[in-house]
């Protein structure tokens, strides 16, 4: 979907490092340990799949990756997502356990309508789309800049493009606010002896606002 060779390779690797952080602490051991519980995990290893689909959607052979499963699987991934919250015992309360969802679900939510637009590519002449693909219309593989490949027709997918490109901006910003705040909290105690669970914390919310921005920046070149 990237034309711009360079711009691949920044977005792979906007991508690549939280997925790789996303498997390293979903493979972390117990919370006895300072690893992730069970829910945890899950979220982990969605984030991984979120951030190595959006690696594929980069590069020309994810245009061969089926679309539909990750439509599917990112819908349910943005259920699972409110569903935990609303699940979540005492002592955080279900509003904070729901705002805290939010940006997740909007993210997963986000990746399945990104799948769904591509899907018409597969109806684009001269294209060899994955055979798991329908058309859809909306996109024009023939309007392509030179920075992207394809682009969206019509003002409802354009608005709506613009508006998740908007979303996750904000989202990237805010991510990355509280990932600085982080950062300075864990070396509150020196630099030579930085808090673990907030560098931890730190590192995980640059990992969100890195995925969050990479995929703004995708949303944009759709328009």
């Amino acid at each position: 979907m990237i034309a711009a060779t360079g711009l691949r390779w920044v977005l792979t690797v906007l991508f690549a490092v939280p997925a790789l952080s996303a498997l390293w602490r979903a493979a972390t051991p117990g919370r006895a340990d300072g690893g992730p519980g069970a829910s945890g995990r899950v979220a982990h290893l969605l984030h991984a799949v979120m951030a190595l689909a959006m690696v594929a959607m980069v590069w020309p052979w994810g245009m061969d990756v089926p679309a539909r499963p990750q439509i599917i699987l990112f819908t349910l991934a943005a259920g699972w997502y409110a569903g935990v919250a609303l699940a979540r015992p005492a002592p955080l309360s279900r509003a904070r356990a729901l705002s805290d969802a939010l940006p997740h679900t909007v993210m997963m939510g986000a990746m399945a309508w990104m799948a769904a637009a591509m899907v018409s590519s597969a109806s684009m002449p001269g294209h060899g789309g994955s055979h798991d693909m329908a058309d859809m219309p909306g996109m024009d593989m023939s309007a392509g800049s030179g920075t992207a490949t394809m682009t969206l027709t019509g003002t409802g997918p354009r608005l709506a493009a613009g508006l998740l490109a908007g979303v996750l901006l904000v989202l990237a910003l805010w991510w990355l606010a509280r990932g600085f705040d982080a950062a300075q909290r864990a070396v509150a105690t020196g630099p030579r002896h930085p808090s673990p669970p907030a560098g931890r914390d730190a590192f995980d919310l640059g990992c969100h606002g890195a995925m969050a921005l990479g995929m703004a920046v995708t949303f944009v070149l759709l328009l």
